[in-house]
């Protein structure tokens, strides 16, 4: 039976949340370690390998220019989005930075994607509603006091992932494998041009190069799924429900690094889940 293009959209932007998420917990333990710039960079340069491998195993076609052109500028915004991010990851919590980095990045493509095709249903709206404030709760942790540590960082990065959200969505339903390719090469250039220009060194450690690795898989994963997609259907379905992936990470975050979950957090997953099945009714 063929599944229809709502579901699909829904499980491919569930799919690249559990990715990113995964990716951004490694990377952003990685990234303690080996800088910011060198994690980044070696993570992009594993993903373009694995593009380059499958898209020229499966031969697909060149896609039209203006879709290597989106890929590009998409793939520019998530790099800067990312950098953010795990600048955020290094001098703040995870649990904190990431949900508000996700909450823009909703919000942003969901009011564009208003204006470019009209609103979705009641439900769907009522789910995106309650997808916001689950990403909001995830992003208060309890017994908070102050202004939270990474807080400028996780806006920037949710600038820099709205960018990449909606550039992304105008990638033509022909392309799939070469777009990436294309986000992934500006990327890692600007990457290396910033490292010649400010004389950054590029080395790191044997022992942290699996676990980048392993990060630039899941990240260009989440990524081509997130591109799947926006081909299924609408940018804003896509953008709430990839967006989740502050619960993979936060949830994460307490498995592995004990990071405490607050209960406004443990709340947030619930509403997330509701709004998973509000959105996908």
């Amino acid at each position: 039976m063929k599944l229809d293009t709502a579901l699909l959209t829904s499980l491919s932007a569930l799919a690249a949340a559990a990715l990113w998420g995964a990716g951004d917990f490694t990377s952003g333990i990685a990234a303690r370690r080996a800088g910011i710039l060198r994690a980044v960079l070696l993570s992009y340069s594993v993903g373009l390998a694995a593009l380059a491998i499958v898209a020229l195993a499966g031969g697909e076609k060149l896609p039209h220019p203006s879709d290597l052109g989106w890929g590009a500028l998409g793939g520019l915004a998530g790099m800067a989005g990312l950098g953010f991010l795990l600048r955020g990851f290094s001098s703040g919590r995870m649990g904190i930075v990431a949900p508000v980095s996700a909450l823009l990045a909703t919000v942003i493509p969901v009011v564009f994607d208003a204006f470019a095709e009209g609103l979705p249903g009641n439900l769907q709206l009522a789910g995106f509603g309650l997808g916001m404030a689950s990403v909001w709760l995830l992003s208060r942790p309890e017994k908070l006091r102050g202004r939270p540590q990474g807080l400028g960082m996780a806006v920037l990065a949710g600038l820099g992932f709205a960018g990449f959200f909606i550039a992304t969505d105008q990638v033509s339903d022909r392309a799939v494998f070469w777009p990436l390719i294309a986000g992934r090469a500006a990327s890692c250039g600007a990457m290396l041009l910033f490292a010649l220009l400010t004389r950054r060194p590029l080395s790191i450690q044997r022992s942290l190069f699996a676990q980048i690795a392993m990060a630039g898989v899941l990240d260009v994963g989440g990524n081509l799924f997130f591109l799947l997609a926006t081909q299924y259907g609408r940018l804003d379905v896509a953008a709430v429900l990839g967006s989740l992936y502050p619960a993979v990470t936060a949830l994460l975050a307490w498995l592995v690094v004990r990071e405490s979950l607050a209960r406004p957090q443990v709340v947030g997953v619930g509403a997330a889940i509701l709004a998973i099945v509000l959105i996908t009714i």
